[in-house]
């Protein structure tokens, strides 16, 4: 059990890790690296999640953002969360996951499910990604680049960044699904890559 621990805390460490290098080289517009680390991010999100205790959604959560934002095909993942994560006793981190899953996959009804499952948590980052989320299945540039103005501004603020990079990725995921429907809002900001 304890061998299991550590191995978990060491692959989410190494995603963390790994992520900040493809956060670090999109920044620098070094997109084909990016792309490398930030897959290489996703395989270790996904060890981690299958040997951590259950619940621990930030671990799925990171695999789809990591290969949303490296413009991958993420299906294949937004499927295995599907299966991995049950709509019957989410949390709101949960529902975030699930959220993603439902964008990469186009299923409009359930990301607007999940983003009111997020607002139970009553959280403002949760209650701004849940406006963009349902916003984005909604067709709503107007509502859309809104939140993802106050999602940029919030990341800005931060003093601190889970991988040690200040880059705005949670807008960045969300821009990337923006594009694909014609919604995207191009926000401007030192924490995010030309676009």
């Amino acid at each position: 059990m304890a061998m299991a621990e550590g191995e978990h805390r060491d692959a989410l460490m190494e995603a963390i890790r790994v992520e900040g290098e493809g956060h670090r080289a999109l920044l620098a517009g070094d997109a084909e690296t990016a792309a490398d680390r930030l897959r290489a991010a996703a395989a270790a999100y996904r060890r981690s999640w299958e040997l951590a205790p259950p619940r621990s959604f930030g671990r799925v959560i990171g695999m789809l953002k990591a290969l949303v934002i490296a413009g991958d095909d993420a299906r294949a993942e937004a499927a295995y969360v599907r299966e991995q994560v049950s709509e019957d006793d989410a949390s709101p981190p949960a529902w975030y996951a699930l959220a993603i899953a439902a964008l990469v996959e186009d299923d409009d009804a359930l990301a607007r499910r999940a983003a009111d499952g997020m607002r139970a948590a009553g959280v403002e980052p949760f209650l701004r990604t849940a406006a963009a989320i349902d916003a984005l299945a909604r067709g709503d540039a107007g509502a859309y680049a809104d939140a993802e103005a106050a999602i940029v501004a919030d990341f800005e603020r931060r003093s601190e960044h889970l991988t040690g990079v200040p880059i705005a990725d949670t807008a960045l995921m969300l821009e990337r699904f923006a594009e694909r429907r014609g919604l995207a809002a191009h926000p401007s900001s030192a924490l995010l890559p030309a676009m």
